[in-house]
């Protein structure tokens, strides 16, 4: 188990098992966000993107009970707009780090996930969400907006009406209706949470890289373009994927009724 610190304190815990490589928050008693504790997400985020022996990225949480209650209000509560600005320069790379990754990016959520941790979920692949959490983007009842990437990520994944109406309500839905609106992909048992999302996690890290890779700058990427700019986009991508070893790998054992052996 490693840490990642800044400041002299360490807010993040870093694993790899299987060549899945798990970030979680760890600042009890909430993981409430403040500057180093941002800091530290980005340098995790980081070191994994340049390490090749992990080929999955899950974020989670190390408290119980807690995924994250967002921002430190603390740390909000005498912020003007440089300072805003600022706050908002560091989180926005990290939305940059997560959507633009190379590697698969998973969410594991536990207990309450509120605010700008649950916004970080957001721009993850998939997410799974143990059956007793509680979800929400309450930052109208303080007169803000979530600015961790929220409202772009909200309104291509549940569409503009569902977006607005869940970001005006500022409640908080249990994991069920998350799932119902789309906020998160899978619920399962509160004690299965993370040997599942370990398993999931594992099985696509034996993918062939390069396909991973491309699947998700095209959906990822692609989605935010015009259509004829996500194709040409696509296009770029398959013709790269033809120039690879694996994609003559995968052709040859298809062909050939094998296993494919994928170069890593």
């Amino acid at each position: 188990m490693g840490r990642t610190e800044r400041g002299g304190v360490s807010f993040v815990q870093t694993t790899v098992k299987d060549s899945v490589g798990w970030i979680e928050f760890d600042r009890p008693p909430v993981n409430a966000f403040e500057w180093r504790m941002v800091g530290q997400v980005a340098d995790a985020l980081d070191a994994f993107e340049a390490d090749p022996e992990v080929r999955v990225l899950v974020l989670a949480s190390a408290v119980e009970r807690y995924f994250s209650t967002g921002a430190d209000l603390e740390t909000f509560r005498d912020l003007g707009e440089g300072d805003m600005d600022r706050w908002c320069e560091l989180v926005h790379d990290i939305v940059g780090k997560l959507r633009g990754s190379s590697k698969p990016i998973l969410a594991a959520i536990n207990g309450v996930a509120v605010g700008g941790g649950l916004e970080m979920a957001l721009h993850c692949d998939v997410r799974f969400a143990a059956r007793d959490v509680r979800l929400g983007q309450p930052e109208i009842n303080i007169n803000f907006i979530p600015p961790v990437g929220a409202t772009q990520a909200l309104v291509r994944l549940l569409g503009r009406p569902a977006a607005l109406r869940y970001l005006y309500d500022g409640n908080l839905l249990d994991a069920e209706r998350a799932r119902e609106i789309g906020l998160v992909d899978e619920v399962v048992q509160p004690g299965e949470l993370r040997v599942h999302v370990q398993a999931y996690a594992a099985t696509l890290a034996t993918k062939p890289p390069e396909a991973v890779t491309a699947i998700r700058r095209s959906i990822t990427l692609g989605g935010g373009m015009t259509f004829d700019d996500g194709l040409a986009l696509e296009r770029r991508l398959a013709v790269a994927l033809a120039g690879t070893a694996n994609f003559r790998e995968g052709v040859a054992a298809f062909l050939e009724k094998r296993p494919p052996s994928w170069q890593r």
